[in-house]
């Protein structure tokens, strides 16, 4: 089983995520990273020539293929659950875990970036506020669990993400006994 992270830019996925797999033993692919990796160039490149269009177009093939490697910690870029197909990959793949993050957080995480081209020359607090109200329900749909990453160390949320995820096979656990003891012989 995997672990996927989804949230909006600058909530820490990719932070978490490295610590995360440290933690469980999984190995560690961030879907932006592996995008530039193949595409050799970085992602405003891909955006300036190819437009969002072409951009999503690539991470929904990213998507289909890690979905079907399967067993490592995946952190997706902040728009890939856009796509409908990629929202049931996602889901399907294993434990998801939403990193929630304010837009005063998301600010100052990303006030650096040169690497966002949807925050390129505009109004940055504005476009991750309509981000943020366009992409949390979709983040939700497919959470298996919903965390608030504030300014907690990184160590911290992937250690609630691992209680997370110890909790919910528990409750699979004790649904599946549950379960077989209730059916009749």
């Amino acid at each position: 089983m995997g672990v996927v992270l989804v949230g909006p830019m600058g909530c820490g996925k990719t932070t978490v995520g490295r610590q995360l797999a440290r933690s469980t033993g999984l190995e560690f692919v961030d879907s932006d990273h592996e995008i530039e990796a193949r595409t050799g160039v970085d992602i405003p490149y891909i955006f300036e020539r190819e437009g969002e269009a072409g951009f999503r177009q690539r991470e929904a093939q990213v998507i289909a293929e890690l979905a079907e490697r399967g067993g490592c910690v995946l952190a997706t870029g902040g728009g890939a659950i856009l796509d409908a197909e990629s929202r049931r990959r996602l889901a399907a793949y294993g434990f998801v875990v939403y990193l929630h993050a304010s837009v005063e957080q998301q600010l100052q995480r990303t006030a650096r970036s040169r690497n966002r081209p949807l925050l390129k020359g505009v109004d940055r607090a504005a476009t991750l506020e309509n981000l943020l109200e366009q992409r949390d329900p979709l983040y939700r749909e497919i959470a298996d669990l919903i965390i608030e990453t504030g300014k907690r160390p990184a160590r911290a949320v992937a250690m609630e993400i691992v209680r997370g995820m110890a909790q919910a096979e528990a409750d699979r656990q004790a649904g599946t006994l549950a379960a077989a003891h209730a059916r009749p012989v």
